[in-house]
């Protein structure tokens, strides 16, 4: 297989410092660059991947009307919230007597 080469990237000192720090034993900075370049391709396909699910379950819930609206969701979302926010100061008073 050949390879191929990414653009050069100029940076400020102070990254490329940071990056050499970072270096394990052995290692280059084009491999740390290259490396990172690789889980940066991974990331972005994951979260295509997951941006496409979401999209694909929003729609199926639209098509199948049984979704939950988004203001229900927010309302029992603040009803959570304030019961911890509840538990929470009734544990500090029991905590101070």
């Amino acid at each position: 297989m050949k390879t191929a080469t990414l653009p050069a990237v100029r940076v400020e000192p102070a990254l490329r410092n940071a990056a050499e720090a970072v270096l394990d034993e052995g290692e280059s900075l084009s491999d740390f660059v290259a490396k990172c370049v690789r889980d940066g391709v991974a990331w972005r396909r994951t979260q295509d991947a997951f941006l496409a699910r979401a999209r694909d379950a929003v729609e199926r819930s639209e098509r199948e009307g049984n979704g939950i609206p988004s203001q229900e969701v927010l309302r029992r979302m603040d009803a959570r919230l304030d019961a911890a926010r509840q538990r929470l100061a009734a544990g500090k008073s029991r905590a101070g007597q």
